[in-house]
């Protein structure tokens, strides 16, 4: 049987890699919808790459 922190690990890295692909979504609709860079769909495709990216950081600085 796996290690349950292990199991943890890996998928807080998943999910953290979906929130970053979820921020380029944002960031790539926000543009392709004539969306201007202070819009709130970049802020908040911003946002999202920032926390999924930080998150994997975290997982990855834990070891």
């Amino acid at each position: 049987m796996r290690e349950p922190n292990n199991i943890h690990d890996k998928t807080t890295r998943v999910l953290s890699v979906a929130m970053c692909a979820v921020g380029i979504a944002l960031i790539v609709r926000t543009f392709s919808s004539g969306g201007g860079f202070l819009s709130a769909g970049l802020l908040a495709g911003v946002l999202f790459i920032a926390a999924g990216a930080g998150r994997f950081w975290l997982t990855l600085r834990k070891r």
